[in-house]
């Protein structure tokens, strides 16, 4: 089994994406999360949301799907973490990683919802570098994805069939 996990600051198409794809995957933990209890977040609130989208990707992993779309993992909570907090609690380096990460460019339009936090340009430029950031701590492979909608849809298909090695 290969997993990919959608990775980026907020309001880039991952969680759109995720359900186009056509493969099994899981919603993101965090926004359920803040929908149920607000958004004024402590670090206790953010090791709550990475062990609440560990347990999901755990339960989605055991159908064994030949790939699994992850909407997001731990290591964009400790992004979250860094950018809240200015610290990343090691636990949330510690999760398993998926075999291959999508680091959505924040480069379309952000659209508030409720969830969102940072829609200012500097805001968003910083929490994506931070989201990059974590990936490159981790030492995990990504492959950017940026550009209008469909663009990401193909980068994303491509980055896919190349994990499993199949044509595009």
């Amino acid at each position: 089994m290969k997993s990919v996990c959608l990775h980026g600051a907020e309001c880039t198409g991952k969680s759109v994406l995720a359900g186009k794809l056509g493969y099994p995957w899981v919603p993101e933990y965090g926004r359920t999360y803040c929908e149920e209890r607000g958004t004024d977040l402590t670090m206790a609130d953010l090791l709550a949301i990475a062990e609440g989208q560990a347990e999901e990707n755990r339960r989605a992993m055991a159908g064994a799907p030949p790939l699994l779309v992850l909407d997001t993992d731990q290591l964009m909570t400790a992004a979250w973490a860094q950018m809240l907090f200015g610290e990343v609690p090691p636990s949330l380096l510690e999760y398993p990683k998926a075999d291959l990460y999508l680091l959505f460019a924040p480069d379309v339009p952000w659209l508030a919802d409720g969830t969102r936090l940072f829609g200012g340009d500097a805001e968003r430029a910083r929490f994506a570098a931070l989201a990059e950031e974590m990936l490159v701590r981790a030492g995990v492979p990504f492959v950017p994805v940026s550009g209008h909608w469909e663009e990401r849809e193909a980068q994303a298909r491509a980055a896919i069939a190349d994990l499993l090695g199949a044509p595009a």
